[in-house]
Protein backbone atom coordinates (compact mmCIF):
# COMPACT_ATOMS: atom_id res chain seq x y z
CA UNK A 1 0.00 0.00 0.00
CA UNK A 2 0.99 3.61 -0.38
CA UNK A 3 0.39 5.68 2.76
CA UNK A 4 1.12 9.39 2.88
CA UNK A 5 2.48 10.51 6.24
CA UNK A 6 1.92 14.27 6.08
CA UNK A 7 1.36 15.22 9.71
CA UNK A 8 4.38 17.55 9.71
CA UNK A 9 2.59 20.39 7.98
CA UNK A 10 5.61 22.72 8.27
CA UNK A 11 7.33 20.56 5.66
CA UNK A 12 4.31 20.21 3.41
CA UNK A 13 4.92 21.24 -0.20
CA UNK A 14 1.95 21.71 -2.56
CA UNK A 15 1.96 19.10 -5.31
CA UNK A 16 4.33 16.81 -3.43
CA UNK A 17 1.83 13.94 -3.24
CA UNK A 18 1.46 13.86 -7.02
CA UNK A 19 5.25 14.00 -7.46
CA UNK A 20 5.78 11.16 -4.99
CA UNK A 21 3.32 8.92 -6.82
CA UNK A 22 4.79 9.85 -10.19
CA UNK A 23 8.39 9.04 -9.26
CA UNK A 24 7.43 5.71 -7.67
CA UNK A 25 5.69 4.73 -10.90
CA UNK A 26 8.66 5.97 -12.94
CA UNK A 27 10.77 3.42 -11.08
CA UNK A 28 8.38 0.66 -12.17
CA UNK A 29 6.81 0.20 -8.74
CA UNK A 30 3.05 0.17 -8.16
CA UNK A 31 0.67 -0.28 -5.24
CA UNK A 32 -2.56 -2.18 -4.67
CA UNK A 33 -4.16 0.43 -2.44
CA UNK A 34 -3.46 4.09 -1.77
CA UNK A 35 -4.74 7.68 -1.92
CA UNK A 36 -5.41 7.60 -5.65
CA UNK A 37 -7.19 4.24 -5.89
CA UNK A 38 -8.59 3.71 -2.39
CA UNK A 39 -8.73 0.38 -0.60
CA UNK A 40 -10.11 -1.34 2.49
CA UNK A 41 -8.25 0.95 4.93
CA UNK A 42 -8.92 4.30 3.24
CA UNK A 43 -8.21 7.13 3.58
CA UNK A 44 -4.45 6.69 3.07
CA UNK A 45 -3.45 10.30 3.77
CA UNK A 46 -2.85 10.89 7.47
CA UNK A 47 -4.25 14.42 7.60
CA UNK A 48 -7.52 12.90 6.41
CA UNK A 49 -7.57 10.53 9.40
CA UNK A 50 -7.44 13.07 12.25
CA UNK A 51 -10.64 11.92 13.96
CA UNK A 52 -9.23 8.41 14.21
CA UNK A 53 -6.03 9.60 15.91
CA UNK A 54 -7.93 11.92 18.26
CA UNK A 55 -10.11 9.01 19.35
CA UNK A 56 -7.08 7.03 20.49
CA UNK A 57 -5.44 10.10 22.04
CA UNK A 58 -8.55 10.59 24.21
CA UNK A 59 -8.40 6.90 25.17
CA UNK A 60 -4.78 7.32 26.29
CA UNK A 61 -5.71 10.36 28.40
CA UNK A 62 -8.69 8.57 29.97
CA UNK A 63 -6.43 5.62 30.84
CA UNK A 64 -3.83 7.90 32.43
CA UNK A 65 -1.21 7.02 29.81
CA UNK A 66 -1.10 10.54 28.33
CA UNK A 67 -1.75 14.05 29.59
CA UNK A 68 -2.39 17.62 28.44
CA UNK A 69 0.51 20.07 28.43
CA UNK A 70 -0.15 23.83 28.28
CA UNK A 71 3.47 24.99 28.54
CA UNK A 72 4.51 27.79 26.19
CA UNK A 73 7.42 27.49 23.78
CA UNK A 74 9.23 30.14 25.83
CA UNK A 75 8.95 28.12 29.04
CA UNK A 76 10.10 24.95 27.30
CA UNK A 77 13.09 26.71 25.76
CA UNK A 78 14.11 28.16 29.13
CA UNK A 79 13.71 24.75 30.77
CA UNK A 80 15.98 23.06 28.19
CA UNK A 81 18.61 25.79 28.56
CA UNK A 82 18.76 25.30 32.32
CA UNK A 83 18.89 21.51 31.97
CA UNK A 84 21.79 21.69 29.51
CA UNK A 85 23.63 24.17 31.71
CA UNK A 86 23.43 21.74 34.65
CA UNK A 87 24.47 18.75 32.52
CA UNK A 88 21.04 17.11 32.50
CA UNK A 89 19.45 15.28 29.59
CA UNK A 90 16.94 17.76 28.06
CA UNK A 91 13.49 16.32 28.87
CA UNK A 92 10.08 17.70 29.69
CA UNK A 93 9.84 18.28 33.46
CA UNK A 94 6.19 17.19 33.72
CA UNK A 95 5.12 20.60 34.92
CA UNK A 96 1.57 19.99 33.62
CA UNK A 97 1.23 16.41 34.83
CA UNK A 98 -0.01 17.57 38.23
CA UNK A 99 -2.81 19.78 36.86
CA UNK A 100 -6.20 18.88 38.29
CA UNK A 101 -9.11 17.85 36.09
CA UNK A 102 -10.85 21.08 37.05
CA UNK A 103 -7.90 23.26 36.01
CA UNK A 104 -7.54 21.38 32.73
CA UNK A 105 -11.25 21.78 32.00
CA UNK A 106 -11.04 25.50 32.81
CA UNK A 107 -8.09 26.06 30.51
CA UNK A 108 -9.74 24.16 27.69
CA UNK A 109 -12.90 26.20 28.17
CA UNK A 110 -10.85 29.40 27.92
CA UNK A 111 -9.71 28.26 24.49
CA UNK A 112 -6.15 27.33 25.42
CA UNK A 113 -4.78 24.75 23.00
CA UNK A 114 -2.53 22.21 24.70
CA UNK A 115 -0.40 19.46 23.26
CA UNK A 116 -0.86 15.88 24.44
CA UNK A 117 2.18 14.09 25.85
CA UNK A 118 2.79 10.37 26.30
CA UNK A 119 3.45 9.44 29.92
CA UNK A 120 6.65 7.41 30.06
CA UNK A 121 7.00 5.03 33.04
CA UNK A 122 9.99 5.51 35.32
CA UNK A 123 13.07 3.27 35.29
CA UNK A 124 11.64 0.50 33.13
CA UNK A 125 13.63 -1.53 30.60
CA UNK A 126 11.92 -1.42 27.22
CA UNK A 127 12.96 -4.27 24.95
CA UNK A 128 12.24 -5.23 21.35
CA UNK A 129 13.78 -7.61 18.84
CA UNK A 130 15.12 -5.86 15.76
CA UNK A 131 15.20 -8.08 12.68
CA UNK A 132 18.69 -6.82 11.80
CA UNK A 133 20.22 -5.90 15.17
CA UNK A 134 18.70 -8.48 17.48
CA UNK A 135 17.68 -7.54 21.02
CA UNK A 136 17.63 -3.79 21.63
CA UNK A 137 17.05 -2.32 25.10
CA UNK A 138 16.23 1.15 26.38
CA UNK A 139 15.86 2.52 29.86
CA UNK A 140 12.67 4.52 30.08
CA UNK A 141 14.44 7.19 32.14
CA UNK A 142 16.23 8.20 28.94
CA UNK A 143 12.95 8.63 27.03
CA UNK A 144 11.14 11.98 26.97
CA UNK A 145 7.40 12.41 27.43
CA UNK A 146 6.93 12.70 23.69
CA UNK A 147 4.28 15.01 22.21
CA UNK A 148 1.83 12.73 20.43
CA UNK A 149 -0.75 15.36 19.44
CA UNK A 150 0.23 18.95 18.63
CA UNK A 151 -1.72 22.01 19.75
CA UNK A 152 -3.42 22.19 16.33
CA UNK A 153 -4.91 18.73 16.85
CA UNK A 154 -2.61 17.00 14.34
CA UNK A 155 -0.80 13.93 15.69
CA UNK A 156 2.95 13.52 15.54
CA UNK A 157 4.63 10.68 13.68
CA UNK A 158 4.73 8.42 16.73
CA UNK A 159 0.99 8.21 17.39
CA UNK A 160 -0.09 8.31 13.74
CA UNK A 161 2.09 5.41 12.56
CA UNK A 162 1.25 3.21 15.54
CA UNK A 163 -2.47 3.69 14.95
CA UNK A 164 -2.21 3.23 11.19
CA UNK A 165 0.11 0.22 11.39
CA UNK A 166 -2.39 -1.50 13.68
CA UNK A 167 -5.55 -0.58 11.78
CA UNK A 168 -3.96 -1.37 8.40
CA UNK A 169 -2.58 -4.74 9.58
CA UNK A 170 1.08 -3.86 8.97
CA UNK A 171 3.26 -6.79 10.08
CA UNK A 172 6.78 -5.49 9.30
CA UNK A 173 8.22 -1.98 9.49
CA UNK A 174 11.47 -1.22 7.66
CA UNK A 175 12.94 2.21 8.31
CA UNK A 176 16.29 3.96 8.69
CA UNK A 177 18.40 3.37 11.78
CA UNK A 178 18.00 7.01 12.82
CA UNK A 179 14.43 6.08 13.85
CA UNK A 180 15.52 3.39 16.31
CA UNK A 181 15.18 5.78 19.27
CA UNK A 182 11.51 6.23 18.39
CA UNK A 183 10.81 2.57 19.01
CA UNK A 184 10.45 2.68 22.84
CA UNK A 185 7.66 5.26 22.51
CA UNK A 186 5.92 3.04 19.98
CA UNK A 187 6.39 0.00 22.23
CA UNK A 188 4.52 1.87 24.95
CA UNK A 189 1.79 3.14 22.64
CA UNK A 190 1.08 -0.39 21.45
CA UNK A 191 1.06 -1.65 25.02
CA UNK A 192 -1.25 1.10 26.28
CA UNK A 193 -3.68 0.52 23.40
CA UNK A 194 -3.58 -3.25 23.83
CA UNK A 195 -2.09 -4.00 20.43
CA UNK A 196 0.60 -6.38 19.16
CA UNK A 197 3.62 -4.48 17.90
CA UNK A 198 4.78 -5.12 14.31
CA UNK A 199 8.29 -6.45 13.71
CA UNK A 200 10.86 -3.71 13.19
CA UNK A 201 13.97 -3.68 11.00
CA UNK A 202 16.15 -0.60 11.25
CA UNK A 203 18.11 -0.37 8.02
CA UNK A 204 21.59 1.03 7.65
CA UNK A 205 21.95 4.54 6.25
CA UNK A 206 23.83 5.23 3.04
CA UNK A 207 27.25 6.75 3.64
CA UNK A 208 29.03 9.22 1.39
CA UNK A 209 31.41 7.74 -1.22
CA UNK A 210 34.33 7.88 1.23
CA UNK A 211 32.26 6.22 3.97
CA UNK A 212 32.86 9.14 6.36
CA UNK A 213 29.34 10.42 6.90
CA UNK A 214 25.74 10.12 5.85
CA UNK A 215 25.16 10.69 2.15
CA UNK A 216 24.28 14.31 1.43
CA UNK A 217 23.75 16.72 -1.45
CA UNK A 218 27.38 17.80 -1.47
CA UNK A 219 28.15 14.49 -3.19
CA UNK A 220 25.56 15.00 -5.92
CA UNK A 221 22.03 13.73 -6.41
CA UNK A 222 20.28 12.29 -3.38
CA UNK A 223 16.60 12.21 -4.35
CA UNK A 224 14.91 9.49 -6.37
CA UNK A 225 13.81 12.02 -8.99
CA UNK A 226 17.24 13.64 -9.36
CA UNK A 227 18.83 10.37 -10.48
CA UNK A 228 16.35 10.09 -13.34
CA UNK A 229 16.94 13.75 -14.18
CA UNK A 230 20.69 13.06 -14.27
CA UNK A 231 20.19 10.38 -16.89
CA UNK A 232 20.13 7.15 -14.91
CA UNK A 233 17.79 4.34 -15.91
CA UNK A 234 15.33 3.40 -13.14
CA UNK A 235 16.14 -0.30 -13.41
CA UNK A 236 19.85 0.46 -12.98
CA UNK A 237 19.27 2.58 -9.87
CA UNK A 238 17.03 -0.11 -8.38
CA UNK A 239 19.61 -2.82 -9.09
CA UNK A 240 22.31 -0.69 -7.48
CA UNK A 241 20.19 0.01 -4.40
CA UNK A 242 19.24 -3.65 -4.01
CA UNK A 243 22.87 -4.46 -3.23
CA UNK A 244 23.34 -1.67 -0.67
CA UNK A 245 22.63 -3.21 2.70
CA UNK A 246 21.69 -6.63 1.29
CA UNK A 247 23.26 -9.44 -0.69
CA UNK A 248 21.80 -12.57 -2.29
CA UNK A 249 24.27 -14.90 -0.60
CA UNK A 250 26.15 -15.54 -3.84
CA UNK A 251 28.02 -13.57 -6.51
CA UNK A 252 25.01 -12.40 -8.51
CA UNK A 253 24.88 -8.69 -9.25
CA UNK A 254 22.23 -8.16 -11.91
CA UNK A 255 18.65 -8.29 -10.64
CA UNK A 256 15.36 -7.26 -12.12
CA UNK A 257 12.77 -6.16 -9.58
CA UNK A 258 11.05 -9.53 -10.02
CA UNK A 259 14.35 -11.37 -9.45
CA UNK A 260 14.98 -9.33 -6.33
CA UNK A 261 11.55 -10.04 -4.83
CA UNK A 262 12.08 -13.76 -5.37
CA UNK A 263 15.62 -13.76 -3.94
CA UNK A 264 15.09 -11.40 -1.02
CA UNK A 265 15.74 -12.76 2.45
CA UNK A 266 15.74 -10.98 5.79
CA UNK A 267 18.77 -13.07 6.76
CA UNK A 268 21.00 -11.23 4.27
CA UNK A 269 20.37 -7.67 5.44
CA UNK A 270 23.59 -5.94 6.53
CA UNK A 271 24.36 -4.32 9.88
CA UNK A 272 27.15 -2.12 8.49
CA UNK A 273 26.28 1.07 6.60
CA UNK A 274 27.44 0.88 2.96
CA UNK A 275 29.17 3.66 1.04
CA UNK A 276 27.25 5.09 -1.89
CA UNK A 277 29.71 4.26 -4.67
CA UNK A 278 28.68 6.39 -7.64
CA UNK A 279 31.20 4.62 -9.88
CA UNK A 280 29.37 1.39 -9.18
CA UNK A 281 26.07 3.05 -10.04
CA UNK A 282 27.60 4.31 -13.30
CA UNK A 283 28.75 0.75 -14.00
CA UNK A 284 25.23 -0.60 -13.57
CA UNK A 285 23.73 2.18 -15.64
CA UNK A 286 26.21 1.65 -18.47
CA UNK A 287 25.44 -2.06 -18.37
CA UNK A 288 21.70 -1.47 -18.68
CA UNK A 289 22.21 1.08 -21.46
CA UNK A 290 24.27 -1.41 -23.48
CA UNK A 291 21.62 -4.09 -22.96
CA UNK A 292 18.82 -1.81 -24.18
CA UNK A 293 17.56 -1.75 -27.75
CA UNK A 294 17.87 1.35 -29.89
CA UNK A 295 14.11 1.80 -29.71
CA UNK A 296 14.24 1.71 -25.89
CA UNK A 297 17.10 4.21 -25.84
CA UNK A 298 15.56 6.67 -28.29
CA UNK A 299 13.37 8.61 -25.79
CA UNK A 300 16.29 8.93 -23.36
CA UNK A 301 18.68 10.21 -26.06
CA UNK A 302 15.98 12.56 -27.29
CA UNK A 303 15.39 13.96 -23.80
CA UNK A 304 19.04 14.88 -23.33
CA UNK A 305 19.56 16.02 -26.94
CA UNK A 306 16.54 18.31 -27.31
CA UNK A 307 17.98 20.17 -30.32
CA UNK A 308 18.78 17.01 -32.28
CA UNK A 309 16.47 15.82 -35.02
CA UNK A 310 14.99 12.33 -34.79
CA UNK A 311 17.33 11.19 -37.58
CA UNK A 312 20.35 12.56 -35.72
CA UNK A 313 19.28 10.75 -32.56
CA UNK A 314 18.80 7.44 -34.37
CA UNK A 315 22.22 7.77 -35.97
CA UNK A 316 23.99 8.67 -32.73
CA UNK A 317 22.57 5.85 -30.61
CA UNK A 318 24.69 3.01 -32.10
CA UNK A 319 27.80 5.20 -31.97
CA UNK A 320 27.42 6.24 -28.33
CA UNK A 321 25.44 3.57 -26.44
CA UNK A 322 28.63 1.69 -25.57
CA UNK A 323 30.51 4.84 -24.60
CA UNK A 324 28.29 6.53 -21.99
CA UNK A 325 27.49 5.67 -18.38
CA UNK A 326 24.50 8.02 -18.09
CA UNK A 327 22.40 10.01 -20.54
CA UNK A 328 23.39 13.39 -19.16
CA UNK A 329 26.87 12.66 -20.58
CA UNK A 330 25.33 13.23 -24.00
CA UNK A 331 24.46 16.84 -23.25
CA UNK A 332 28.11 17.63 -22.51
CA UNK A 333 29.80 15.39 -25.06
CA UNK A 334 27.64 16.48 -27.98
CA UNK A 335 27.31 20.17 -27.17
CA UNK A 336 29.55 20.92 -30.17
CA UNK A 337 26.84 19.68 -32.54
CA UNK A 338 24.55 22.55 -31.57
CA UNK A 339 26.76 25.43 -30.46
CA UNK A 340 30.18 26.93 -31.08
CA UNK A 341 32.77 26.00 -28.51
CA UNK A 342 34.47 28.62 -26.36
CA UNK A 343 38.06 27.64 -25.59
CA UNK A 344 41.47 29.15 -25.08
CA UNK A 345 43.51 29.32 -28.33
CA UNK A 346 46.40 27.56 -26.58
CA UNK A 347 44.25 24.41 -26.30
CA UNK A 348 44.82 23.91 -30.04
CA UNK A 349 48.52 23.32 -29.40
CA UNK A 350 48.14 19.63 -28.72
CA UNK A 351 51.01 17.24 -27.99
CA UNK A 352 53.72 19.80 -28.57
CA UNK A 353 52.33 21.24 -31.82
CA UNK A 354 53.35 24.83 -32.55
CA UNK A 355 51.04 27.46 -34.07
CA UNK A 356 52.54 27.05 -37.53
CA UNK A 357 51.93 23.29 -37.58
CA UNK A 358 48.39 23.65 -36.20
CA UNK A 359 47.60 26.28 -38.82
CA UNK A 360 48.88 23.99 -41.54
CA UNK A 361 46.87 21.01 -40.23
CA UNK A 362 43.63 22.97 -40.00
CA UNK A 363 44.09 24.63 -43.37
CA UNK A 364 44.71 21.29 -45.09
CA UNK A 365 41.76 19.67 -43.29
CA UNK A 366 39.48 22.46 -44.45
CA UNK A 367 40.64 22.15 -48.04
CA UNK A 368 40.30 18.36 -47.99
CA UNK A 369 36.83 18.31 -46.46
CA UNK A 370 35.61 21.04 -48.80
CA UNK A 371 36.04 18.62 -51.71
CA UNK A 372 33.86 15.87 -50.20
CA UNK A 373 30.35 15.70 -51.66
CA UNK A 374 29.17 12.51 -49.98
CA UNK A 375 29.25 13.72 -46.37
CA UNK A 376 29.38 10.34 -44.64
CA UNK A 377 31.79 8.66 -42.27
CA UNK A 378 33.66 6.47 -44.78
CA UNK A 379 34.53 9.21 -47.32
CA UNK A 380 35.53 11.62 -44.53
CA UNK A 381 37.71 9.05 -42.76
CA UNK A 382 39.34 7.96 -46.02
CA UNK A 383 40.14 11.53 -47.05
CA UNK A 384 41.67 12.39 -43.68
CA UNK A 385 43.70 9.18 -43.55
CA UNK A 386 45.10 9.95 -47.00
CA UNK A 387 45.94 13.53 -45.95
CA UNK A 388 47.84 12.34 -42.85
CA UNK A 389 49.85 9.87 -44.92
CA UNK A 390 50.69 12.45 -47.59
CA UNK A 391 51.89 15.00 -45.03
CA UNK A 392 53.62 12.51 -42.76
CA UNK A 393 51.87 13.88 -39.70
CA UNK A 394 51.54 12.15 -36.34
CA UNK A 395 48.07 10.56 -36.25
CA UNK A 396 47.40 11.19 -32.57
CA UNK A 397 48.53 14.80 -32.75
CA UNK A 398 46.50 15.40 -35.91
CA UNK A 399 43.22 14.17 -34.47
CA UNK A 400 43.71 15.94 -31.12
CA UNK A 401 44.15 19.25 -32.93
CA UNK A 402 41.13 18.49 -35.11
CA UNK A 403 39.08 17.44 -32.06
CA UNK A 404 39.74 20.70 -30.22
CA UNK A 405 38.94 22.71 -33.33
CA UNK A 406 35.55 21.02 -33.70
CA UNK A 407 34.58 20.35 -30.08
CA UNK A 408 36.58 22.77 -27.96
CA UNK A 409 37.66 19.96 -25.60
CA UNK A 410 40.12 17.07 -25.72
CA UNK A 411 37.76 14.24 -24.72
CA UNK A 412 34.81 13.61 -27.01
CA UNK A 413 32.85 10.85 -28.69
CA UNK A 414 34.41 9.37 -31.86
CA UNK A 415 35.08 12.56 -33.79
CA UNK A 416 34.86 11.51 -37.43
CA UNK A 417 31.83 9.30 -36.81
CA UNK A 418 29.90 12.30 -35.47
CA UNK A 419 30.81 14.71 -38.30
CA UNK A 420 27.91 13.53 -40.53
CA UNK A 421 25.55 14.72 -37.79
CA UNK A 422 27.34 18.05 -37.50
CA UNK A 423 27.08 18.66 -41.23
CA UNK A 424 29.64 19.86 -43.75
CA UNK A 425 28.93 23.58 -43.47
CA UNK A 426 29.15 23.62 -39.67
CA UNK A 427 32.31 21.53 -39.74
CA UNK A 428 34.05 23.94 -42.12
CA UNK A 429 32.78 26.90 -40.10
CA UNK A 430 34.26 25.49 -36.89
CA UNK A 431 37.62 24.98 -38.58
CA UNK A 432 37.57 28.61 -39.75
CA UNK A 433 36.77 29.75 -36.22
CA UNK A 434 39.68 27.66 -34.92
CA UNK A 435 42.02 29.33 -37.41
CA UNK A 436 40.82 32.71 -36.17
CA UNK A 437 41.47 31.60 -32.61
CA UNK A 438 44.94 30.46 -33.61
CA UNK A 439 45.73 33.86 -35.12
CA UNK A 440 45.45 35.34 -31.62
CA UNK A 441 48.48 33.29 -30.59
CA UNK A 442 50.47 34.46 -33.60
CA UNK A 443 49.55 38.07 -32.97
Amino acid sequence: MLRIEDTDQKRFVPGSLERIMEVIKDYGISWDEGPDIGGPYAPYVQTQRLETYQKYARQLIDQGNAYYCFCSEERLAEMRTLQKASGQLPKYDRHCLSLSKEEIASRLKEGQKPVIRLLIPKNETLVFNDIIRGTVKFNSNDVDDQVIVKSNGIPTYHLAVVVDDHLMNITHVFRGEEWITSTPKQILLNRYLGWTMPQYAHLTVLMDPAGRGKMSKRHGSVSARSFLDDGYLPQAVLNFLMLLGWNPGDNREVFTLKDFVEAFSLDHLHKKSPAFDRKKLDYFNGLYIRQSSEAELFPHFKKFLPFATDDQVRGLIPILKDRISKFSDLTIQLAFLFEDADYEPSLLLQRGANPTLVSQILTEIKATLSNIDNWQYEPIQSALTTLIAQQGWNVGQFFMVFRVAICGVTQTPPLVETLPFLGKDKTLSKIELALNQLSKLVD
